[in-house]
């Protein structure tokens, strides 16, 4: 008698997933646009970082994660990027928002095993999303 093939189910997201905003003002230019492009020249944003984190409710504190311990983990990363020429930061000398949205997820997954994405908007209308790899 033939054996139906096993189906996998695939595997369970946590439940709950929050978010926490941080914001930061920076210089940066990119260099592999082409010539006469506007965004290889010199200029800035008011750059808005939105870090998500997912898992497990706690039972007893009805959380899963302190906000402000996220704002500590984060604060290391925030603070080499807070008013400072992007280009200049190892791994950043082509800081687009899809390089910085790589960049700061490789610095912070090590030690945040629930980061699940990394948003990044450089402008009010414009922006990226990385999910890791």
């Amino acid at each position: 008698m033939p054996v139906a093939p096993l189906i996998s189910k695939p595997p369970l997201e946590p439940p709950v997933e929050i978010y926490k905003d941080f914001t930061f003002e920076a210089a940066h230019l990119l260099p592999n646009v082409p010539a006469g492009h506007k965004c290889g020249r010199l200029h800035g944003h008011s750059f808005l970082v939105r870090l998500y984190i997912a898992g497990e409710v706690d039972p007893h504190t009805g959380w899963f994660m302190d906000f402000s311990e996220l704002k500590q983990i984060f604060k290391p990363i925030y603070d080499r990027l807070d008013h400072y020429y992007l280009n200049d930061i190892p791994g950043l000398e082509n800081p687009t928002s899809e390089n910085l949205a790589i960049w700061i997820w490789d610095q912070l997954k090590p030690g945040l095993g629930a980061l699940s994405k990394v948003e990044i908007r450089e402008t009010c209308t414009s922006g990226c999303i990385y999910r890791g790899d």
